[in-house]
């Protein structure tokens, strides 16, 4: 059994397919122990450590920070047995930092890499790919190759080379200098940038598909991707054509550049590009319908106040969005039909709330969800919304506390923002907008005063919620913000 094994990033969960390598927590010679984390990936979902499957020691690094990696390509080598001696290898002892390419002899010593010389699966040109399987989070999925089934009446290839005799040797006949013609040499077969014959190309369908779009010969890129292959950022590469150099004549005067000097180009990836890509799916799959609500909430405010102030609440944090969440949780008992999720010839109206909650953080806007929120005690629900945020804010979000939210809460009022017309997140079928809470001039028993004011703005699917359901479910919400103790007293 081969001491040097691969690690291949694993299927991270849900059908991710790719993730970006934000931090390597290891580097080439460091001694490891069974799961412990050797590296940070940043996927659609959420930025996760990954534990390593085999102690020992670490032989190479394959991918440096902020590459972007396909789920099954090789992303480190663990010597398994690093008492054993030296390895043939040339990225035996790089020092720290470096990312060694392995040498030909250690890739015949790694058990993971297929004999073909580890094209990566699913590549055209390369070995046919693997079975793809459930994994856990540190163990990626099976790297054994498919075989074709041997069509009927076909000869095995061993059998073959047996019967096959070898050629005689063949005798030249003897000829003069002067008649003998010059021999023709046979040209060598074409070798591209990766060392590979010219029609050998490797690349999966979608990169092929990429090219015939963009109108770029595969034949004639040099691939950066795993053993040669060529990737999606190889081709773009090569579609986008070089820019011109300006000229500018003596006699013509200073003008503004506007070139791509001046431009930022930021990459969508990750959290970014989910985000995009759920908000575009929502906004032009459920039809959206907004109304707005302004409360005084001077009460709700005095309320916090009290319960700050009680001896077993001094170390919570208690924030108006508890009061909101509640209010929220209160009305969808009152309105069960909002917390539904359209199904085409059904709608799925829920006994449970995911409570979901809307974060900004430094790697896009994320929507964690607090589980079964409805069955949790208001002292709960305030450790649960600051346990969700904090983990939020630490980029530690994982992807199962992101998924299965039936219900949002956006508090847009922390940015100093009076309310919005938020979009419904895919699957759930109304989403609350907090917005700022300010005093203001409000009339109050007959008489003008200042009051602390907010205003709520609901979002909800149409198909779903009618007017009068939407309106009477914002109206619950407003109600127990303006005299959340009797509400408390009447609804519960």
């Amino acid at each position: 059994m081969s001491r040097i094994k691969e690690f291949n990033l694993p299927d991270l969960g849900e059908g991710l397919t790719e993730g970006e390598i934000l931090g390597w927590l290891v580097k080439v010679g460091d001694t490891i122990e069974l799961n412990q984390p050797i590296v940070e990936v940043e996927t659609a979902k959420a930025a996760v450590e990954i534990p390593a499957k085999w102690a020992g020691q670490v032989h190479a690094i394959f991918h440096s920070e902020g590459t972007t990696v396909e789920v099954g390509t090789p992303i480190i080598a663990i010597d398994t047995d690093p008492g054993a001696g030296p390895v043939e290898s040339s990225t035996t002892g790089a020092p720290a930092g470096d990312l060694p390419t392995p040498s030909a002899a250690s890739l015949a010593a790694v058990e993971v890499a297929p004999a073909e010389g580890a094209v990566e699966p699913g590549l055209i040109g390369g070995p046919a790919p693997g079975g793809r399987t459930a994994v856990l989070v540190g163990y990626g999925p099976r790297t054994t190759t498919a075989k074709r089934r041997p069509r009927k009446g076909a000869v095995p290839a061993q059998a073959t080379a047996a019967v096959t005799p070898a050629p005689a040797p063949v005798t030249p006949a003897p000829v003069t200098p002067a008649a003998a013609p010059a021999a023709p040499v046979a040209p060598a077969p074409a070798v591209n940038g990766n060392g590979r014959l010219a029609g050998a190309v490797l690349a999966k369908p979608p990169v092929r598909k990429l090219a015939k779009d963009l109108g770029v010969d595969l034949s004639t890129l040099t691939g950066s991707g795993p053993s040669g292959s060529i990737t999606r950022e190889d081709v773009q590469r090569a579609a986008t054509p070089a820019a011109e150099p300006l000229t500018v004549t003596a006699s013509a005067p200073a003008a503004a550049s506007f070139g791509a000097d001046r431009e930022q180009r930021i990459p969508v990836k990750g959290v970014r590009k989910l985000t995009a890509e759920n908000m575009s799916r929502s906004a032009f799959t459920a039809p959206h319908v907004t109304e707005f609500l302004t409360v005084d909430v001077t009460r709700a405010m005095k309320a916090l106040d009290r319960l700050r102030g009680r001896r077993e609440w001094r170390d919570v944090r208690v924030s108006p969005l508890l009061l909101v969440a509640k209010a929220v949780l209160l009305a969808v008992k009152r309105h069960p039909m909002v917390n539904s999720t359209w199904a085409g010839d059904e709608i799925v109206v829920k006994e449970y709330v995911n409570l979901g909650i809307a974060a900004a953080t430094e790697r896009g806007l994320i929507v964690p969800n607090v589980k079964d929120a409805g069955r949790l005690t208001l002292r709960e629900l305030a450790d649960a919304l600051t346990d969700l945020v904090q983990t939020a804010k630490a980029g530690k979000t994982s992807p199962a506390d992101m998924s299965g939210g039936t219900l949002t809460i956006t508090n847009v009022g922390v940015f100093g923002v009076d309310t919005g017309t938020p979009i419904l997140p895919p699957g759930e079928s109304a989403i609350l907008a907090f917005g700022a809470v300010r005093e203001m001039p409000w009339v109050h028993k007959g008489k003008v005063k200042p009051r602390l004011v907010t205003t709520l703005g609901l979002s909800f699917d149409h198909r779903i919620i009618d007017g009068e359901l939407g309106s009477k479910f914002l109206r619950d919400i407003g109600d127990f913000l303006a005299d959340p103790e009797a509400a408390l007293l009447a609804w519960t």
